[in-house]
């Protein structure tokens, strides 16, 4: 067993500007090493009775994470307890309330990333149906209320719960009741960051809408298609958001590490423990002025860890996440990569994609991701039409550039067939989130329940 992981050179002391920076600009690679990693959250629940499982009950959530390590995963734990494990395909963590995530390694091509997800999950179903637990691909807990729900043992997140309240009214739902997909990917340069982070950005309003999947609320419809969403908008508006700086002219590593250092910190990791540092500033750590540790000055592990504490639509940590996706169903794991590999990894691919947003205003931006959440495909697109409309341009400009990869599995199968499930959304219409509207105001009579014989994985 072992303690946080941390990286060579972690210990540095941060002495320059260029050190911040630092962590943006090695993070470039050259085409032939981008990679592919794909994050999925799912919520765990007793079988017999829906309940949310705690973290030291008899089959709970340690037990959970030990009987993991028969597949080879290492535990990692953090104050005596088993809060995460590491292996060959990634690590596996937990969120504030047990959902339970898979961070998935750097792969080459989709079809790998779909095998890794497929086995991860095919592991979950088997120590599931031992301990009589369930895993449910959902963006928000369909019927549980905070009251509901554990805490998991984790420091940072004791930090987190106490300081959301004081700088939005919904961060604890964020925390304790959503889910997501996400997939993290490369740049080869400075240049090529902008561009990718600035077509991401401006699509990641259409990634949601293609994703939403979090329509109730304590077993009722809660009037969005996506409050996961919905819930960013008044989690903590310093580290949340669409970033207009990012479309203006400059943009680059250095206004990145700006905007990091302009996010309060929540917390500084030393000797085995979280040290609370909610709401002062890393700037004022770097003159060696944080009043939780006075007269020391960071390490580049304090950076790297205070840029996992900023929550944007989009998030640079040395490379690109894609953060706007609700968590779903096992099809859902490979459609995000699928989409953002088509759009992002070939270069005519994404330079047709920033023709079709460079002209967005930020007004364009901020209305787009005011009313995704409840709009999802309906909401105007600014080029005239629907994101439903949009939808069908973007998938096809995601699949000429999965074409143009021709990355083929041993079956002759190309990445392209990953879109499927999106191609159908886009042009039907119908969003997982409708369907299961629908089912709710007529198969299943109102009976919230029935949720989970329809989205457990």
């Amino acid at each position: 067993m072992s303690n946080k992981v941390t990286a060579a050179g972690d210990d540095e002391i941060i002495e320059t500007r260029d050190q911040l920076v630092s962590v943006f600009a090695d993070g470039a690679k050259p085409r032939d090493a981008w990679r592919i990693g794909t994050e999925h959250e799912k919520f765990v629940f007793r079988t017999a009775d829906m309940r949310a499982p705690s973290y030291d009950e008899p089959g709970g959530i340690r037990d959970l994470l030990m009987a993991m390590t028969r597949y080879g995963w290492e535990p990692i734990e953090e104050g005596g307890k088993v809060i995460a494990l590491k292996g060959a395909d990634g690590n596996i963590s937990l969120e504030p309330a047990g959902q339970f995530e898979l961070s998935g390694a750097p792969l080459e091509n989709l079809h790998q990333t779909c095998a890794e997800s497929n086995r991860h999950l095919r592991q979950c179903r088997e120590i599931g149906a031992e301990l009589g637990l369930g895993f449910l691909g959902l963006g928000f807990w369909p019927d549980k209320a905070r009251a509901d729900l554990p805490v998991m043992p984790k420091g940072r997140y004791a930090i987190m719960l106490r300081h959301m309240p004081r700088v939005g009214s919904l961060g604890l739902d964020m925390m304790l009741r959503t889910c997501t997909i996400q997939t993290n990917l490369d740049y080869a340069s400075e240049a090529d960051m902008v561009q990718k982070f600035r077509v991401s950005m401006a699509l990641q309003p259409l990634a949601t809408a293609l994703f939403v999947n979090s329509p109730f609320t304590e077993g009722r419809p809660n009037g969005f298609k996506s409050f996961r969403s919905h819930i960013w908008t008044d989690t903590d508006p310093a580290r949340t958001g669409t970033l207009p700086f990012v479309f203006e002219d400059g943009f680059g590593f250095e206004r990145y590490a700006d905007y990091a250092l302009d996010v309060p910190m929540y917390f500084v990791y030393r000797d085995g423990k979280y040290i609370d540092a909610a709401g002062h500033s890393f700037r004022d750590f770097l003159a060696g002025k944080l009043a939780v540790l006075p007269s020391e000055k960071p390490r580049l592990g304090d950076w790297k860890d205070h840029l996992s504490t900023a929550f944007p639509e989009v998030r640079m940590k040395g490379y690109l996440e894609m953060r706007g996706a609700d968590g779903g169903r096992w099809d859902r794991i490979c459609a995000l990569p699928a989409l953002w590999v088509g759009l992002l990894y070939d270069q005519s691919a994404l330079d047709a994609a920033w023709d079709l947003v460079k002209h967005w205003t930020p007004a364009d931006h901020d209305r787009l991701r005011r009313e995704v959440p409840a709009l999802a495909l309906g909401a105007a697109s600014p080029n005239g039409g629907t994101l439903k409309d949009l939808a069908a341009e973007v998938l096809k400009i995601a699949d000429a550039g999965l074409a143009a990869r021709a990355r083929l599995n041993g079956a002759g199968d190309s990445e392209q067939g990953f879109l499927g499930p999106l191609r159908e959304i886009a042009a039907s219409g119908l969003t997982n989130a409708d369907r299961l509207l629908a089912l709710y105001n007529g198969a299943w009579g109102g009976d919230i329940t029935r949720i989970y014989e329809t989205e457990a994985y």
